[in-house]
């Protein structure tokens, strides 16, 4: 898996999350592998639960989705039936992954993910935000050795804090964390992407960012200030409905936001006065002071007959004041520089 050598380069590593966005056809969940591969996503995330591993089936209020949601109205289970992506296809998307290069990933909901995801050879686990209080689950992931990627929202810094030290206790440092906003869509104003330096501070491990925003502006930013992972919940298209596909990218989005995210990345750069090749080449263009009326020799420099011109032939616009009043001990022509001999005047 590329996940720590990616992040150790100084690069960022896109995650692409399939979810439910297959709709229940595993024909649609390998053409999502093969579009987040041409996409040039660095790994595709799957969810492993079944409907009865993540809630029970009962209709009480509390196990009915929130009001005004994205789901408003339907039961968990009834929800989480239709999202979950069947066990028996997931050796088969990873191996699809690994065909075209691509690392593969997957959220564990309880201990029988774990060990199913273990079976098939799974290189890291993910632990979604709901997850994050359920600190023995984390402790058990932690324990088989991989890299754990932890999605934080609705996390507070104690429950961060209890999810890290599950970890260490199982003797596993090789952690990610996700600043992540559990709202679907969720809003520019409540993503607060700048926790992402206190937490990597807080909790010393690299951070990244869980986005579920619409358009990757979010995502420039984050790479800007420092995250190392991105993910984005990803489609074919947002025409075809299905569980999570209002807030997901498309293929051609998805290859526009890595490369908007690479670009960020590289304007940031490192701290330099340096100038590059390109800069020197135009020093030519700055200003200088020039002749801008014939001045004979035993005249007076004046703001009348000397100005701070482009090109850059002559001397520093900061001699001017230097240079006004002092007699020329030469003829110059309209058009001609000043030179460091007229300041010996």
């Amino acid at each position: 898996m590329r996940l720590f050598e990616t992040i150790e380069k100084g690069e960022v590593y896109f995650i692409a999350e399939m979810s439910g966005n297959h709709g229940g056809s595993l024909e649609r969940a390998l053409e999502i592998v093969r579009a987040a591969a041409e996409a040039g996503a660095d790994c595709l995330k799957l969810q492993t639960y079944t409907a009865d591993t993540i809630t029970i089936d009962c209709d009480g209020p509390e196990f009915r989705t929130q009001e005004g949601g994205l789901w408003e109205g339907r039961t968990l289970y009834d929800l989480y039936q239709e999202a979950h992506t069947p066990w028996e296809w997931q050796a088969g998307i990873k191996a699809e992954c690994e065909r075209l290069g691509m690392d593969f990933l997957s959220s564990v909901f309880d201990p029988t993910s774990v060990d199913f995801l273990e079976g098939i050879g799974c290189e890291a686990y993910k632990i979604a935000s709901p997850e994050l209080v359920d600190v023995p689950l984390i402790e058990y992931a932690a324990s088989k050795g991989k890299p754990m990627v932890i999605s934080c929202g609705m996390g507070s810094a104690d429950e961060v804090r209890d999810a890290v030290d599950a970890c260490r206790r199982a003797g596993n440092d090789q952690v990610v964390l996700l600043k992540c906003t559990s709202e679907y869509p969720a809003v520019y104003e409540d993503m607060n992407i700048a926790t992402m330096a206190d937490m990597r501070q807080r909790f010393g491990f690299p951070v990244g960012l869980s986005d579920h925003s619409m358009g990757y502006a979010v995502d420039v930013a984050a790479a800007v200030l420092g995250a190392s992972v991105i993910e984005k919940h990803f489609c074919i298209t947002r025409e075809e409905e299905t569980v999570d596909s209002a807030f997901s990218m498309e293929k051609g989005e998805f290859a526009e936001m890595i490369r908007a995210v690479r670009n960020a990345k590289a304007a940031v750069g490192r701290v330099s006065y340096t100038l590059t090749e390109k800069e020197r080449r135009g020093l030519a263009g700055r200003r200088s002071l020039y002749a801008v009326k014939p001045i004979k020799k035993g005249e007076c420099f004046t703001r009348d007959n000397v100005r701070s011109i482009r090109p850059a032939c002559g001397i520093a616009p900061k001699h001017l004041e230097e240079l006004l009043g002092k007699i020329s001990q030469r003829d110059i022509s309209f058009g001609d520089p000043i030179t460091e001999g007229d300041l010996d005047a």
